[in-house]
């Protein structure tokens, strides 16, 4: 965890020197910049590792002092043997779809510095569903390892992942027993398709202070 922070902090410095930064190099040459665009056009997909990415932003009411955040990914053919699909009706088409299972998404302010985590319903990026244990293993087999959109962002991202593992991890157990809670709650909605039901965890992070900790390990 402590090398992946240090790559981290790297990739800021050298995006500070030119005054860019993770979001700013993934919107470069994308055109106007529109709330709910997928950045980059397509998303970021490295065909190897099965990993993918997406910037985008809300309006300003709906996320105080946020510009955007990146919704991270693993295809279907990235998974570890054994990952099962929750069972839900209809069936999720995981296999036929490769469908991938949405991570964590990532908050970043104006400055394009990451802010906070958090996980969402199946509803909000149409994801396949699996359970958080099955989502723990994929957590580090997330990897960008290409220079589109950018070189920096790819890495950047690739490690801040590594970085809060854990608190990724905190997170997914939180959703499942999020979702869990309000399907008892409400029992005859479909949970994963309830519109009112849209952030499942959220946990407020910062990358110096999380080095802090390890440094002083």
């Amino acid at each position: 965890m402590r090398a992946a922070g240090e790559v981290v902090l790297n990739c800021q410095r050298v995006l500070r020197k030119t005054s860019s930064n993770v979001v700013g190099e993934v919107l470069r040459h994308q055109g106007t910049f529109y709330q709910w665009n997928h950045y980059p056009k397509g998303d970021a997909i490295d065909w190897e590792t099965q990993s993918q990415y997406y910037y985008h932003s809300h309006p300003e009411a709906e996320r105080p002092g946020e510009h955007g955040h990146f919704h991270t990914f693993l295809r279907y053919d990235g998974m570890p043997d054994g990952v099962e699909p929750v069972p839900v009706d209809p069936p999720q088409k995981a296999n036929s779809a490769r469908i991938g299972a949405h991570i964590a998404a990532v908050c970043c302010d104006r400055k394009g510095y990451a802010t906070k985590l958090f996980t969402t319903n199946r509803w909000v990026t149409d994801e396949t569903w699996y359970p958080a244990a099955d989502m723990i293993r994929m957590i580090e087999r997330f990897e960008i390892d290409h220079t589109f959109p950018s070189w920096a962002t790819n890495v950047w991202l690739t490690h801040l992942m590594r970085l809060f593992d854990p608190q990724i991890r905190y997170l997914l157990e939180r959703r499942d027993e999020a979702v869990a809670a309000w399907q008892g709650r409400y029992p005859d909605r479909d949970v994963f398709e309830d519109r009112d039901l849209e952030v499942t965890s959220e946990l407020d992070i910062d990358v110096e202070a999380q080095m802090a900790v390890l440094r002083d390990a």
